[in-house]
């Protein structure tokens, strides 16, 4: 599995998700208790988002992953999210594949969507995803866009650190976040994003 960098979009625990990492590796259990806590909604919410009503047993088995390889994480908090998403990511596809369908979109449940505030129009547009109408909104974006959101405002990671998990570059998981944004903003009737360059949401941090 790839290494967790460091991510510039630093979360209000991600001392705390690093520091319980850390002990983690030295064998500490509570404290991987302590990091599951931190990461899973976002992940789950992440995985809902990808393989709907099986997310539960796709996260299991993505947490059975990341304790076996714990010992070879390198990275920070905000690392360690990315690394684990990618790890979610690959067992969900994995399983999409078992059952030779595609990704698909489906609601998410609220409780998953409790977003910290910010100061981007972008972010602002979200505000109001804790109804189920605007999570079934969410669930109707292109499939990249909605990963894209996901992965941006559900499991936190920064442009670079999504692109990372997505395999992408940089500038088009932001492109593809942006517009996923956009489109929520317009169909939520919240204060928009404008139809300018995209913000450079992960890039600027």
């Amino acid at each position: 599995m790839g290494q967790g960098g460091e991510s510039r979009r630093v979360q209000p625990n991600d001392g705390e998700l690093g520091a319980a990492v850390a002990r983690a590796q030295d064998g500490d259990e509570a404290a991987f208790s302590v990091a599951y806590r931190i990461v899973h909604p976002g992940l789950l919410g992440y995985l809902r988002g990808i393989v709907g009503d099986d997310a539960e047993d796709v996260a299991s088995d993505a947490w059975l992953e990341i304790a076996r390889d714990l010992g070879r994480f390198r990275g920070d908090g905000a690392g360690f999210r990315g690394w684990t998403a990618t790890i979610a990511r690959h067992r969900a596809l994995d399983h999409l594949r078992r059952l030779k369908v595609r990704p698909r979109g489906t609601a998410i449940e609220a409780d998953v969507l409790e977003l910290p505030g910010r100061h981007s129009t972008d972010d602002e547009a979200l505000e109001t995803l804790s109804t189920a109408y605007a999570l079934e909104l969410l669930a109707d974006l292109p499939r990249d866009q909605a990963e894209a959101v996901l992965l941006r405002v559900v499991v936190g990671l920064d442009g670079p650190a999504a692109a990372r998990v997505l395999g992408k570059r940089p500038g088009a998981v932001r492109t593809a976040a942006h517009r996923g944004l956009k489109r929520l903003a317009r169909r939520l009737g919240g204060p928009g994003v404008t139809d300018e360059a995209p913000p450079t949401l992960g890039e600027s941090g």
